[in-house]
């Protein structure tokens, strides 16, 4: 059982473990935009990316380095991974969809 003094501490770990679901996400997002800058030739904008990529990288590594034996910790920021490659994969399909339906049937 949780001692009450406890208590914001317990709610600090519970929501920076919370916290790296979303930084997996975002990461995904960014590097999904990387990539397409970077298969596009869009140099300034690439190298844009990856700076922000390395500031997300720092702050993951040093968290999965204090939480080395936390599983948990490790499994939802693998998950936002997951789900934020999931989303940027089906958004640019999307929209490159769109892109070549307004290509083959250009508005009057």
């Amino acid at each position: 059982m949780v001692k009450v003094e406890n208590a914001p501490a317990l709610f600090i770990i519970q929501e920076a473990i919370m916290f790296i679901f979303f930084v997996g996400i975002l990461e995904m997002v960014v590097i999904a935009t990387w990539t397409k800058f970077v298969s596009e030739t869009q140099i300034v904008a690439g190298g844009i990316m990856t700076v922000i990529n390395i500031m997300i990288w720092y702050y993951v590594l040093e968290n999965v380095v204090e939480q080395i034996h936390n599983l948990s910790f490790v499994a939802l920021y693998a998950a936002g991974c997951a789900l934020g490659t999931m989303a940027s994969t089906a958004y640019f399909r999307h929209a490159k969809r769109l892109q070549d339906k307004s290509v083959s049937h250009p508005a009057s």
